[in-house]
């Protein structure tokens, strides 16, 4: 039994579970990679690739942005089927607290490169990279993608080839069309 006092144990239907403040204290802490590991197999499964997680919480309504991809490109009934599974999952798992909105897109031709595999895959291909801190002298490169590996991508702006490091890059994109 709780004992009587100011009441901060005490709820408006009587003693308060503690389990509760500890779960919305474990919710708070997860990161965008364990939510985005919690979601993948299920994404998975049915026949796309998580390509990019973007989470957005605070205040009262927060964001859960979804980017899917599959080899023949993703469509509305495609973002339809992943956004029913995910969030039937999120109903059972609840890794988020308070309310958000879960959206479910497909990269774009303008896609942000954010793993080693996503920079492999688009070898060859015009993207546009900014640094967090300069490197040689700049920040922003635009450039074709020469190269990758676990540690730097080779990216050529006009005929000189420039490593950066994966560690240290802001934001990658891909420029459609090579404009």
């Amino acid at each position: 039994m709780l004992p009587e006092g100011n009441g901060s144990a005490l709820g408006q239907n009587g003693p308060m579970a503690h389990f509760l403040v500890l779960k919305q204290m474990v919710s708070l802490s997860m990161t965008s990679d364990e939510l985005a590991k919690l979601l993948e197999p299920t994404i998975v499964r049915l026949g796309y690739e998580l390509w990019n997680l973007e989470l957005k919480v605070g205040g009262k309504h927060g964001v859960l942005r979804l980017f899917i991809d599959k080899a023949d490109g993703v469509g509305l009934d495609d973002c339809e089927k992943v956004s029913l599974a995910v969030s039937a999952l999120l109903d059972v798992e609840d890794p988020l607290p308070g309310h958000y909105d879960l959206e479910v897109s497909s990269p774009g031709l303008d896609r942000k490169l954010t793993k080693v595999e996503h920079f492999q895959r688009f070898t060859g291909e015009i993207l546009k990279v900014q640094m967090r801190f300069p490197i040689e002298g700049r920040r922003r490169y635009r450039g074709t993608l020469v190269s990758s590996d676990d540690e730097s991508i080779v990216v050529e702006v006009d005929g000189e080839s420039h490593t950066l490091p994966v560690a240290t890059i802001d934001t990658a994109r891909l420029v459609p069309g090579g404009f």
